[in-house]
């Protein structure tokens, strides 16, 4: 496998970097719009990594990571505008189901695709209000399912790792950032020896989360008989990663980091639930033991 990106690689991330940033402050539809216009949705494995990274770096608002990997996979093709899916028998803590076009069931007959009109879903209260999140009460899904199950894409948890790695990206930016504008004793606080290994503490878990993310992209792509254990270890590196970032980027902002006035807090919201969503970090762990 090749670890290093292609030309067309590197050029499309630089393009998604430039779009995402000079589009981030539109209207939700009109960034779901130019995602659309553009064709992200059709990009291969890696691609689509590519671009969910830059998503995850900006707390992308719109349905394109329940619509790519949770609706795309598990229906075996693109939905009529947005969709998710629905893999575990209680239909609990969907990504967009209140608001996606087209919903792809898990149930005991295969995967049944429906309307979204036509399947109850009802947006669940979160810590992070920019996130659609809901709970799907269709009578039809598998019964007494778990979370983790086989017919959970690894495209999922694949999309789920590498949109957290590009929240912490994220917030590691600005905290770097922070750091060395914020002085303390006259001097930047970021020239102090424990800042400086807690920042790189970060660097290091966020290059190994991504590298696996990646590497499990890869795997998809290649259809390797890996995929499904890549998978499992990029979501647990990805839970891993959020939680040294999370802790340490509070910490070095201090109190204010957590304040809604803070671009801060909305990437440590949208990195915390990366981790929750499809299975914490210790439970993918243990279901690479099996």
């Amino acid at each position: 496998m090749e670890f290093e990106f292609d030309e067309d690689q590197r050029l499309l991330q630089r393009m998604v970097r430039e779009t995402v940033a000079k589009s981030r402050s539109l209207p939700e539809k009109q960034l779901w719009a130019t995602y659309l216009e553009l064709g992200w949705l059709e990009a291969g494995p890696v691609e689509l990594a590519i671009v969910l990274e830059e998503l995850g770096y900006a707390a992308d608002p719109t349905p394109f990571l329940a619509t790519a990997t949770w609706f795309a996979p598990l229906a075996g093709r693109l939905p009529r505008g947005s969709g998710t899916g629905v893999f575990d028998g209680a239909g609990r803590f969907v990504l967009d189901a209140d608001r996606a076009d087209e919903i792809a069931l898990l149930t005991s007959e295969g995967v049944v695709v429906r309307d979204g009109k036509d399947v109850p879903a009802e947006r669940l209260s979160v810590f992070d209000p920019t996130l659609h999140v809901a709970r799907v009460d269709a009578p039809d899904l598998v019964p007494g399912v778990p979370d983790l199950v086989a017919g959970v894409p690894d495209l999922a948890l694949m999309g789920l790792a590498v949109s957290t790695v590009g929240s912490c990206r994220r917030i590691l930016d600005l905290v770097v950032a922070h750091v060395k504008q914020r002085h303390q004793f006259g001097v930047p606080i970021g020239s102090f020896q424990a800042v400086k290994h807690k920042a790189a503490d970060m660097y290091v878990a966020i290059e190994r989360a991504k590298v696996l993310a990646y590497f499990s992209a890869l795997t998809i792509a290649e259809d390797d008989p890996r995929r499904g254990k890549a998978a499992a270890m990029a979501k647990a590196a990805a839970g891993d990663c959020q939680r040294v970032c999370f802790q340490h980027g509070f910490q070095l902002f201090g109190a204010m980091g957590y304040t809604w006035e803070n671009e801060l807090q909305i990437h440590l919201k949208r990195a915390k639930s990366g981790d929750l969503l499809l299975g914490t970090a210790s439970e993918h762990r243990k279901a690479l033991l099996v």
